[in-house]
């Protein structure tokens, strides 16, 4: 294990959790590794970190292995020198720290980027895991998309990336944006402005909007491969008031699982488990004993 102590800035009550540090392929892999039971892996979006699922772990971590890692540059992880930040490489990373803990017969919670990086993972180690949770995603090239080409464009271009970079503003603007039942505390901002508080520290936040279109070939290969996961029991917890993704792409979700279980947030937002961590933790809780139950009948 990589030998670093988490700053100071995190709070303790906020963040109630044992900081792990693990070294990757040159990287500090910060995660959390609460609880026993079956194992949930939990993959944050752009621009947050573990911290965005403290409360569902803290919610479900006497039921459950609740796992949740920092992608580098994000959170409390560091990036090696000559890292990109591309969604490519952080694939390459998720895989390794699945390999390095030896996961197995877990279940993905895939949020915003977590969707597609989760999968391709899943798709290269499909023997560590049994399902899915899908939580306001994706896994496909989204070009035909006017909102998602719009967002690429003007937040990954030049002006967008430096804004990003100078003024923090995908945490300042998006953040709150993608609250809806709920307003973040000015506590809970500090923590996402504090793992980005640096222009360099930025970059890792700066690269993934044009990825949404320079990655298309990444995409594409997800989505080809989404058939060989279709069989997986799949969780499909949708805030509707979401400004990235709507009712079209969960749709997809549940057209392409046919073992699927859809709970639909009312007037959630982008970042659901923030936003009603509680009913994101109770969806979990309630399909996986819905789901052993029926393992339990199909086998006596």
């Amino acid at each position: 294990m990589a030998d670093m102590e988490r700053p100071a800035w995190v709070d303790e009550e906020l963040f109630p959790f044992e900081s792990r540090f693990v070294a990757i392929d040159g990287h500090t892999i910060h995660y959390v590794d609460e609880g026993s039971g079956p194992t949930l892996l939990f993959l944050h979006g752009n621009p947050t970190w573990s911290f965005v699922y403290r409360e569902v772990i803290g919610a479900l971590r006497d039921e459950f292995r609740c796992i949740a890692l920092d992608y580098p540059g994000f959170g409390l992880s560091s990036a090696r020198p000559g890292y990109r930040y591309l969604p490519e490489e952080h694939i390459q990373v998720v895989t390794a720290f699945i390999d390095a803990l030896a996961l197995n017969g877990a279940t993905l919670v895939a949020h915003d980027w977590g969707g597609p990086i989760g999968l391709a993972t899943v798709e290269q180690r499909p023997d560590a895991f049994e399902s899915l949770v899908l939580a306001n995603t994706w896994g496909w090239p989204m070009n035909g998309d006017p909102k998602a080409h719009i967002a690429s464009h003007v937040m990954g271009g030049l002006v967008g990336r430096l804004l990003i970079r100078r003024l923090n503003l995908f945490v300042n603007a998006m953040i709150p944006a993608g609250h809806r039942l709920r307003k973040p505390t000015a506590e809970e901002m500090g923590h996402y402005r504090k793992a980005l508080a640096t222009s360099d520290r930025r970059q890792a936040t700066a690269v993934l909007p044009r990825s949404i279109t320079a990655s298309r070939a990444l995409l594409t290969d997800v989505e080809a491969n989404l058939p060989n996961l279709a069989s997986l029991p799949t969780l499909i917890i949708w805030g509707n008031a979401d400004v990235a993704f709507g009712d079209k792409d969960r749709r997809r979700w549940e057209q392409l699982f046919t073992d699927h279980h859809t709970v639909i947030v009312e007037g959630g937002g982008h970042f659901v488990q923030s936003d009603a961590p509680h009913r994101f933790a109770a969806a979990i809780r309630d399909w996986r004993m819905k789901d052993s139950s029926k393992v339990a009948r199909q086998e006596s």
